[in-house]
């Protein structure tokens, strides 16, 4: 604010003795003021460059000067300085028009009692002036900071609007809404109504409930629901967040946020799913752990446990004291050694189903074995392609391998009616490759969405647990592919290689 007691004042005036006057006319309405007289718009030019006045006092038509020159001459050089026309000899219609160029005020000579309080009002003019554009400036930047942000959030941001009489409106909406709603702003504005219709019909009564709860309470609307935008066949999941505050008219007005977290719903769905599996397939591996231990469990008590019963027969004629012939002692251990081998053929049998001996032989060995049964065993053509003799791994790894490589040509046996198959296994920079080929009747994705495909999830689970990937896909007229893609060591540092990889792979035909 200018300091009365101190006022720089540009005089445009031809005559010293009206300066004085003004002069003491400000002393006495106790303004100490700091005076320059021009009369030439040189001067003036002069006089708005060098120095920075508080008001600028001037005649209305001077010889070489005339108060519409003063006006055009602050403009252009753009200073906000009011100017006050004090004159002897300004008409009505003069005044209004000096007014409307923009003079501040104008005051006769011989009434210059005015002079300090126009100049006052002036001043206190020019302070609200330019209070008034700091103001709109901050207003300005602050609204672009608004702007700014709420067209890079990833949401609709808006305010909502519920009127004493249950009249609901949206005051502001941002631009996201047209990508989110397939609303524009301007639209949702002028129809309110447009939202609701989005909204699924089951989820219309809790959005309404929890809005009006909001209201009596206000408290915090959460709601989540699901909307289908207008010629869209995706349903979308919306999560609204918004903070009421109560208005002088009894109306309640939001402000908030609405997100699409789709994405999150379709995910959680998954883990549920995924998790629902997971328990099925843990429930069932359970059951088929302890039917394979009451096979196991038959199998020693009905092959090994009565071919040893028998044994026990045979030797117990020996046992008396009872003589007998070479012959019989001969026909007893010929009988005794054909049980023996007997045992000796079920125990490897029992033994090489646990684990079969040919692993330690390696997985190349193994594979190549487990195929060569599978092919005496089901009549099915088994080729096996290797890219190495030999390929060192950790026995568990190992193990791995082998066993989704069975329950693979479990499922070929079962399910493909195929008359072909191929393998290939090779090692890839510290990955092993394994991948089966058959020219069945191909899997659909029915196949391996089926509740009891325990199979399938078995093998999936088997991988993901060493880090590595399983992939299955089917084609009515080329079969069923089978990859899988496990790191050999380093687990964490080759996932991202191995996804990189199984991308390619899916890729290619079978």
């Amino acid at each position: 604010m200018v300091n009365e007691e101190k006022l720089k004042i540009l005089m445009v005036e031809c005559s010293e003795e009206d300066t004085e006057r003004v002069s003491n006319i400000l002393v006495q309405g106790g303004f100490q003021s700091d005076c320059l007289r021009v009369s030439t718009a040189i001067d003036l030019h002069d006089a708005l460059l060098t120095r920075n006045w508080d008001v600028i006092l001037s005649d209305y038509d001077l010889p070489q000067l005339n108060a519409q020159d003063v006006l055009q001459a602050v403009r252009e050089q753009d200073l906000d300085i009011p100017l006050i026309i004090v004159s002897s000899h300004v008409g009505e219609e003069a005044a209004e028009h000096i007014m409307a160029l923009g003079a501040y005020d104008f005051v006769m000579k011989r009434n210059l009692a005015r002079l300090v309080p126009a100049i006052r009002r002036s001043l206190h003019e020019v302070e609200n002036y330019q209070r008034f554009i700091t103001i709109q400036n901050a207003l300005q930047k602050s609204e672009t900071l608004f702007q700014a942000i709420t067209s890079n959030l990833p949401g609709v941001v808006f305010q909502f609007l519920l009127t004493a009489k249950n009249q609901i409106g949206f005051p502001y909406v941002s631009d996201a809404s047209e990508t989110l709603l397939g609303l524009l702003p301007k639209k949702l504005m002028d129809n309110p109504r447009l939202f609701p219709e989005l909204i699924l019909p089951d989820d219309r009564e809790s959005y309404h409930q929890l809005m009006m709860t909001s209201a009596e309470q206000l408290a915090t609307w959460n709601w989540e629901g699901c909307i289908q935008v207008k010629g869209d066949t995706d349903i979308k999941w919306i999560s609204l967040r918004a903070t009421p505050r109560k208005m002088t008219d009894g109306a309640t007005i939001w402000d908030g946020i609405m997100i699409n977290i789709t994405r999150n719903k379709l995910a959680e769905r998954e883990i549920a799913r995924s998790r629902e599996q997971l328990a099925e397939l843990s429930s069932y591996l359970q059951k088929v752990k302890e039917q394979e231990r009451a096979r196991i469990a038959r199998e020693i008590h009905d092959d090994i446990g009565g071919t040893l019963t028998a044994i026990k027969c045979e030797l117990f004629p020996c046992m008396d004291t009872t003589l007998r012939k070479p012959e019989f002692y001969q026909r007893k251990a010929k009988s005794v050694e054909c049980l023996v081998d007997r045992v000796i053929d079920s125990t490897r049998r029992i033994s090489l189903d646990l684990r079969p001996g040919i692993l330690d032989c390696g997985i190349v060995a193994a594979v190549q074995w487990q195929a060569k049964e599978f092919s005496d065993r089901t009549g099915i053509a088994c080729k096996v392609s290797c890219g190495n003799e030999e390929i060192p791994l950790d026995s568990d790894l190992a193990v791995a391998i082998f066993r989704v490589f069975q329950e693979t040509l479990t499922n070929i046996s079962k399910h493909a009616h195929a008359s072909r198959v191929q393998v290939k296994l090779v090692e890839l920079d510290k990955l092993i490759l394994l991948e089966i080929i058959d020219n069945g009747c191909g899997i659909t994705n029915i196949d391996m969405e089926k509740q009891d495909s325990f199979g399938i999830r078995g093998m999936r689970e088997r991988c993901q647990q060493l880090k590595g990937s399983f992939h299955i896909s089917g084609d009515p007229e080329k079969g069923t592919k089978v990859t899988i893609l496990i790191p050999t060591d380093n687990l964490e540092q080759q996932t991202g290689y191995v996804v990189g990889l199984e991308s390619k792979l899916k890729k290619t035909t079978i």
